[in-house]
């Protein structure tokens, strides 16, 4: 029985890991800045409930929580250190060197946590990619918009799950009360754990074709394909991503596969899992990201539909030292996910699951409890669960996945007495009825319920930013306040 170091959870949820590591017979201490987040949450406190330890490390010091994990891998040794949290990938991949497990080498995990850096290491090693440029400020976003041309793509350089992340398809994106540059400058981003956003941007030229994901395993600099995850988007503004189909690797990726792993050379990754996002042009594939851990929002669970085995338990044993199972034989199955999303704002009363079996439905899962506040997608975490289907046809597969989706009921009850200060930054609303009012102000009702009003100067920009910059509404509602402008205003 082995005894892994598994360090945070993925999402603050994913309890695969962990079942991957209980079902293999192996033990596992547990490492958090937050202990109480994880144990609000019933599944999660159950699975963590057979941790031979929970350590919280509040404020995660990271030459503290070296040196007590190093003290306490004297006494009881830990034989594997598991990560799949972006911003924790630095501190595990030091914390593995100190401690002498296999691990990706901190430099590339220093390097892979911040985008536009990937993008200057790509340029010098002569790997062709899209325009892009660094900014810090709210004026130098500004420039790199109009050097780059329309459209573009913003993103923080330390971000993650699509958070924080904006395309500006054109001029009318920055008018003053809809642009979402500046109150993206202006605030560093809470990306919990006690972690905040650096608030360094890459302006990235927005690449247009199929969006797709690429699982690897490396080992000592030698990289495996795992496949490729077509993924389907929600509509834009939204950055939420709806689906995807697992393909595993076989005959005709041969492009795709030889492109990810010159990526991986390019930036040294010599160990562990890699998710590499990367649009497929007419001009062939184009780097999105790299991110240096194994894919995250269930995707490996799907992965694992369609391989038949379970990649979270490949992962340990590929820590664990044990990488044979790469050279084996696999199942090549479609596996097909559809992501649950409101379709209104409001607070979920209500799940109604479809009252119909079939044997190609592999798993679903409700991941937001009665009460909570849902919204339209546009950051993954908008999502409120997800089917997954497998078969030998993906029309078939994505078919009963879609039906599955269709069937299931949703109950949103409206919210109300929204106003300005209780609103938080972020949420969104529906704009329903716009009216000028004397003494020159804007106002308008939200769709969260009757006597949800809130009111806006023309000129209070910051104010208006919060509400009408709110992206998810952008291309239809605000629309409707700038056409309102203008022919009030001229």
């Amino acid at each position: 029985m082995a005894h892994v170091l598994v360090l945070e959870l993925a999402g603050g949820n994913d309890v695969d890991i962990l079942d991957a590591i209980i079902s293999r017979g192996d033990a596992f201490t547990f490492v958090t800045s937050d202990l109480a987040s994880y144990r609000s949450q019933p599944a999660v406190a159950a699975a963590l409930t057979h941790a031979v330890e929970c350590l919280e490390y509040p404020g995660f010091i990271e030459e503290e929580v070296e040196g007590a994990l190093a003290e306490r891998h004297r006494r009881l040794p830990f034989e594997a250190l598991v990560c799949m949290v972006d911003i924790r990938i630095v501190a595990a991949a030091r914390l593995a060197r100190r401690l002498g497990l296999p691990f990706l080498n901190p430099e590339t995990a220093q390097l892979l946590r911040d985008k536009f850096s990937v993008r200057q290491r790509l340029q010098a090693r002569g790997v062709p990619q899209a325009g892009h440029r660094l900014a810090t400020c709210e004026n130098e976003i500004m420039a790199a918009i109009e050097e780059l041309g329309f459209p573009v793509l913003i993103k923080p350089c330390d971000g993650y799950a699509s958070q924080n992340v904006v395309v500006i398809e054109g001029p009318d994106d920055l008018e003053p009360w809809i642009s979402p540059v500046p109150s993206l400058a202006a605030q560093a981003m809470d990306y919990g754990l006690g972690v905040r956003s650096n608030q360094r941007f890459v302006i990235e030229r927005y690449l247009q074709g199929s969006f797709i994901g690429c699982d690897t395993m490396s080992v000592g600099g030698r990289h495996h394909f795992l496949g490729i995850n077509q993924k389907e988007m929600c509509p834009p503004p939204s950055f939420t991503i709806r689906g995807g189909c697992f393909v595993p690797a076989g005959p005709g990726m041969e492009a795709i596969r030889d492109y990810a792993f010159s990526l991986l050379d390019a930036v040294d990754f010599d160990f562990g899992a890699a998710h590499i996002e990367m649009m497929v042009t007419t001009d062939g594939p184009q780097l999105i990201e790299i991110n240096p851990r194994l894919v995250s929002a269930k995707i490996p669970r799907l992965m694992g539909y369609g391989l038949g085995r379970s990649v979270y338990a490949d992962l340990v044993s590929l820590h664990l030292g044990d990488s044979d199972f790469l050279t084996q034989g696999h199942e090549r199955l479609f596996a097909v996910s559809r992501w649950i999303t409101a379709d209104r704002i409001g607070r979920l009363n209500r799940v109604v699951l479809p009252e119909w079996s079939d044997p190609g439905i592999r798993c679903f899962e409700i991941l937001k409890k009665e009460g909570a506040h849902v919204r339209p997608p546009f950051e993954n975490v908008d999502r409120i669960g997800y089917v997954m289907t497998a078969g030998a046809n993906r029309r078939d597969a994505e078919a009963l996945a879609e039906r599955w989706i269709a069937d299931l009921q949703l109950g949103i009850a409206p919210e109300s007495g929204l106003n300005r200060k209780s609103r938080p930054m972020g949420a969104a609303f529906a704009i329903g009825e716009v009216r000028w009012l004397s003494g020159g102000c804007l106002r308008w009702r939200v769709a969260r319920g009757a006597g949800s009003v809130e009111e806006l100067r023309p000129g209070a920009f910051h104010a208006g930013r919060i509400a009408l910059g709110d992206r998810i509404f952008q291309r239809l509602e605000v629309r409707v306040i700038q056409q309102f402008l203008r022919r009030r205003c001229g």
